[in-house]
Formats: C-alpha cells, structure tokens, sequence
C-alpha cells in the first residue's frame, strides 16, 4: 500500500466536484512490499499511481482502452478511480475544476496554463462535439477517454527516482517543523501516522518490526538510502 501521507483539500471544487471525505493522494509509488508493509514498492517500471485510496464508484472500463496498454493493472485501475471519483453525473466528462483534482490526485499539480492547454488540445463541449471557434478552453470538458490518454502518458514519463524522494519526504514530513533542521529519517511515529491516515489498523509491534526489517545501520529509524532500497528491492 502506498504510504505517503495524504494531502487534504484537492485544489478547488465546484459544486460538482464536492463530496464529504476525499482523500487526494500524495504523490509517490504505493506498491506493497510483501507482509503488509506501509512501504512502497517501486520496481518494474514508473511506480503505481498514488490512488490506491479511492471507491469504486461503477464498474471499471478501462480494459479497452488502448492508451493504457504499457500500464500496470493498479495503474489502470487508478486512473479510471479517479476519473469516475470527480465524474459526480456520470457523463463521460469533466470540467477544468474536476480534471485538475483528478489529476492532483494521481500526484500531478497542473498549473493553471498547463490545463488550459490540455483542454484546448483534448476538450469537447458539453455534447461531446468539438470545440467551436472562440469557445474558451476554461469551458470545454475532458472525455474519459481523453483522461486515459493524457494520464497513461504522464504517469508512464514519471522518474521512478523522484517518485521516490517525494514519497520518502512524505513519510518522513520534510518541511514540517517537527524535522527542526535535523536529517529527515522515517520513525515509527511516521508509520503510526501513515497507518492511521490510510485507516491501516497496525499494532505496535507491526510498526517496530517494520523500522527493525529495514533499518540497516541500527539507529531505530529509516534514512532516506534505506528507503530507496526498500523500494527497488535491493
């Protein structure tokens, strides 16, 4: 399961994007490691979209999708998740505001241009038809084929690396005071953390024996190489 602690809020909503209790994902590999472990698990590729939290909301199509073929199964299942996630009417279609928690929640952070030019590339108007001359891109809408595509393609280009760092700084809380300038190591009160913002039931003695598996030099806690080796396997 992917471990990296959840970011609130999703960017802006619209009344078609609210609903009580999302959990936009971090972003961040989210492969399990054998035994239940919090902690991700990056080999074979470009790491699993972090969207491993969502519901599902209607019967996954995503099998016939030809944009997704050089995905993992978690990867397809994920994007299609977190399409129909912010697809509150069911329409095949999601606007600027519900296209950028969608893909805020697969861990990208699309500036504002970015998705502009998306919609101007891919969007249709609200019947589905293309775009007349004139529409502004802020009103045209992304398909759910649309969606599959541009997704696969991103999250196929992802640096298995950084994904990992930005998970680690994630597990660790890089940038919070708690770190006071010291180097950020993963302890168990991070997997405490992590455990209870996935809703994981872990008992102490899972999470001490998570550091003690893993913790290479003996210090009670996962460094930043410790955890990149936990991810490729090594």
């Amino acid at each position: 399961m992917f471990g990296a602690g959840r970011q609130g809020g999703g960017g802006t909503q619209t009344s078609r994007t609210r609903r009580p209790g999302i959990r936009t994902a971090s972003p961040g590999p989210s492969s399990s490691v054998p035994g239940g472990s919090l902690f991700p698990n990056a080999t074979g590729g470009a790491g699993k979209a972090p969207a491993t939290g969502y519901s599902q909301h209607r019967e996954r199509d995503y099998q016939s999708q030809p944009g997704m073929a050089e995905l993992t199964q978690d990867q397809k299942e994920e994007i299609s998740d977190a399409f129909n996630l912010f697809d509150l009417n069911q329409d095949r279609k999601i606007d600027y505001h519900e296209l950028k928690v969608a893909m805020k929640a697969l861990g990208f952070d699309c500036p504002k241009p970015e998705l502009l030019e998306i919609l101007r590339r891919h969007g249709v108007l609200a019947t589905g038809q293309p775009p007349t001359a004139g529409v502004s891109p802020s009103n045209l809408f992304i398909t759910y084929e649309a969606f599959v595509d541009i997704m696969s393609q991103k999250i196929a280009e992802r640096d298995p690396m950084e994904e990992i760092g930005r998970a680690f700084e994630l597990f660790a809380g890089v940038g919070s005071a708690r770190q006071d300038g010291r180097e950020p190591k993963i302890g168990i009160e991070d997997l405490r953390r992590v455990a209870k913002e996935l809703g994981e039931n872990l008992e102490e003695e899972e999470l001490q024996a998570m550091i003690e598996e893993f913790d290479i030099d003996n210090d009670g806690m996962i460094n930043r190489a410790e955890f990149i080796s936990i991810c490729k396997g090594d």
